[in-house]
């Protein structure tokens, strides 16, 4: 949600309505017609068709033949550009997808993205089911994943606070942690168990752990890696998981360190 108060001086209204039509095609996968755009974004008719027709023009969006609008694959290559930013070096990828092949468990990295958590890598394990909902982008259940609650964990109560009053605790389980003050004690076993961990709070069944990877006082720049399991799983292999998981982590911060000295 944009916060009008923020709104920037010198914002330039044809860029902004474009990306709001973009918007809106996006979140319609069958399709609008330049009529139900120009409705859902507010504009005129003549204001819509013309900025569909540019959009068009770039890739951005893609014209059928029943006259309705989708995305185009221009958002596709912006997406994967996205998640090769995010993940860093290719040896980090490498580091990432090893683990997985070892473990049989599905990996993320996650980080702190203008504020907001983000999951920015993931490789597939053969053991682990697969979620969509952890693919690279934001995270709307910090609250309820271990790899939320390992960035969560490196802010003070007070910035925690302030994350969970933007962003909510929505209950993905009955057993989803759905207020601050349980949120606060699991963050503090956590710390004690040298592991954040969730079982079955984001997804039945499931279970997830998280460890640091890289701690600064930047939280732009802290990075956390967390594998998912199932649930029965967790519950008899505990420890393995988090020695595993750190070791793993140690090799990702080893590859980040080798990648960034590489393109200095």
């Amino acid at each position: 949600m944009r916060d009008p108060l923020a709104e920037p001086s010198d914002l330039i209204r044809s860029v902004s309505r474009a990306l709001r039509v973009l918007e809106s095609v996006g979140r319609a996968p069958r399709g609008l017609t330049v009529k139900q755009i120009a409705r859902r974004c507010e504009l005129t008719v003549a204001t819509t068709y013309h900025l569909v027709r540019t959009l068009a023009y770039e890739g951005y969006v893609i014209r059928r033949e029943d006259g309705t609008y989708i995305v185009g694959l221009e958002i596709a290559d912006r997406y994967r550009e996205l998640v090769s930013a995010f993940r860093g070096p290719p040896s980090v990828g490498e580091a990432l997808r090893r683990a997985a092949v070892e473990t049989g468990y599905s990996h993320y990295l996650g980080r702190f993205v203008g504020g907001r958590i983000a999951v920015t890598a993931s490789a597939e394990g053969a053991r682990s089911p697969f979620m969509d909902d952890m693919a690279p982008g934001f995270d709307e259940g910090g609250h309820a994943t271990a790899l939320g609650k390992a960035l969560l964990a490196t802010l003070t109560a007070d910035q925690r606070a302030r994350y969970l009053r933007d962003w909510g605790m929505r209950a993905f389980t009955p057993a989803t942690l759905t207020s601050p003050e349980a949120l606060e004690a699991d963050l503090a076993a956590g710390e004690r168990r040298g592991m954040q961990l969730e079982m079955g709070q984001f997804r039945q069944g499931l279970a997830c752990a998280a460890v640091n990877v890289v701690s600064d006082r930047d939280m732009e720049r802290r990075l956390v890696l967390a594998c998912a399991l199932p649930a029965a799983e967790m519950l008899t292999s505990a420890r393995v998981v988090r020695a595993k998981l750190t070791a793993a982590a140690r090799n990702v911060a080893e590859a980040l360190s080798t990648g960034d000295a590489a393109t200095a």
